[in-house]
């Protein structure tokens, strides 16, 4: 990897650019130019097949230099690019004479007027984006997510019957255990990742305002929307039949706000996992050599799972802006979309970059049991539920005449700690049955934890 100048503005190309290189394949200039060139050559490959305007169809060997325009895209073509662009003023011009040089190097000069045939900008544009930003959700972002989801559920299952008070409202309440909480992130993960998994991604093309005004005059016996639907379909998009010049976006804003609901769901991962840091109930593992403090030598901070915090907020924040503002445009066509939708690799690298975070920190963490052994033995009060929720319900079945359980249990422990011996002291004289009281006198914080431990196996 070639060093970047020092004067980079987003840290995402310098301190970070090891975390998101991959996505740059596809969402950065480079990668949408790519995009483009494989649009254009993939539309004349899809007229002279029809033999439309004097054409005839290329043989195999000419398709395979054409399309070798798109798996060669290299250094060449990018300096290539820059340079027409500083002429033409026009990212998608420059690509069109691009395509033309090259159609001329392959001896194919004689179907260069059909290159950008009929086409706006927006008609390249708007399937290049298609296509880079679907590679770069299910090549890269959704197989991170998807680690990051593995993990957990590794964590969950490693953890399913280890107790840990809960903390409602942040204070002592029902024990559960570390992997039932740990599997809640994971149901709710793979719910996410199933509709990012299984969204659209549209593609219109037809022309400067979506009439096929052009198509139509140039030879008006073909059915071009069958050949637009054709061509969009044969990219691996959905054909979207109206549009204005752009296709509206809604496709783009649903896949945005899904992965932004999925940032925070990860923000809520790992809020919770400091918090369990901070509490003991997580120890974190010392990496050789890792500093965690500039004057504390024996800190070791959860940097990770901050970093996801930071990051997740930065690219929840882009995508939410890019939901809401592609799916307007004024009238026919405005270019606000233009300079908005060069952020997208942005919104993706901010929670790619977290993803990683969050996937090296669960690694560098490890459950102390000794310590949720200990919080959980502080704190016997929180059988109260358990004590009044059996005394009312040996009071339904007539075996108990105690009016008022709850004020009863609320009046031995509200706001007061107490042990092991006073709740054996307190159930030995209730007035319940012996089965009912026998298996209060058993309960213990550490075994009230109800059916945690089976709920995981409704993960999937």
């Amino acid at each position: 990897m070639s060093p970047l100048p020092p004067q980079v503005l987003s840290p995402l190309d310098g301190r970070y650019r090891a975390a998101v290189t991959e996505l740059g394949e596809y969402l950065s200039e480079a990668g949408l130019n790519r995009a483009r060139v494989q649009v254009e050559v993939e539309w004349l490959i899809t007229l002279t097949d029809r033999s439309l305007f004097g054409s005839v169809p290329l043989n195999a060997e000419q398709k395979l230099g054409l399309r070798a325009l798109v798996t060669d895209f290299g250094q060449t073509e990018i300096d290539e690019l820059a340079v027409l662009e500083a002429t033409t003023r026009h990212d998608v011009k420059a690509v069109e004479y691009l395509v033309r040089r090259r159609l001329s190097t392959l001896g194919l000069d004689h179907i260069s007027e059909l290159t950008h045939f009929a086409a706006t900008s927006e008609d390249i544009n708007n399937l290049s984006y298609a296509l880079t930003v679907s590679d770069a959700v299910r090549e890269v972002w959704l197989p991170k997510f998807r680690a990051v989801i593995g993990a957990l559920r590794l964590r969950a299952l490693e953890y399913r019957a280890d107790s840990m008070l809960a903390r409602t409202h942040g204070q002592p309440a029902t024990p559960t255990t570390v992997g039932k909480e740990l599997a809640v992130f994971v149901y709710r993960l793979e719910r996410l990742a199933q509709q990012v998994e299984d969204s659209e991604y549209l593609g219109k093309f037809s022309g400067a305002t979506g009439t096929f005004a052009a198509h139509v005059t140039a030879d008006p016996a073909v059915d071009w929307p069958a050949v637009s639907r054709g061509f969009v379909e044969g990219l691996g998009l959905t054909w979207n039949p109206l549009t204005t010049q752009i296709e509206p976006h809604d496709w783009q804003a649903e896949l945005y706000s899904r992965v932004s609901h999925a940032n925070r769901v990860l923000h809520n991962l790992a809020t919770d996992v400091w918090t369990y840091i901070s509490l003991g109930y997580f120890r974190q593992i010392p990496q050789v050599g890792a500093t965690g403090s500039s004057t504390m030598p024996h800190k070791i901070n959860p940097i990770r799972f901050e970093n996801a915090e930071a990051n997740l907020e930065l690219s929840s924040a882009i995508l939410d802006s890019l939901a809401a503002t592609l799916v307007t445009s004024r009238l026919q066509r405005d270019l606000t979309d233009s300079t908005t939708q060069r952020n997208i690799g942005v919104g993706f690298g901010h929670s790619l970059l977290a993803l990683d975070n969050i996937l090296r920190g669960l690694g560098e963490i490890d459950i102390d049991r000794a310590m949720l052994a200990r919080d959980l033995d502080a704190n016997w009060e929180i059988l109260g539920e358990a004590i009044q929720t059996v005394i009312r319900a040996e009071v339904s079945a007539g075996r108990s005449t105690i009016e008022d359980p709850y004020a009863l249990l609320k009046e031995l422990t509200r706001g007061k700690r107490i042990n092991r011996h006073d709740l054996v002291a307190f159930v030995t004289e209730l007035e319940i049955g012996d089965a009912a009281k026998a298996r209060l006198l058993e309960l213990t914080p550490g075994s009230y934890v109800g059916l945690a431990d089976p709920l995981l196996d409704y993960l999937t």
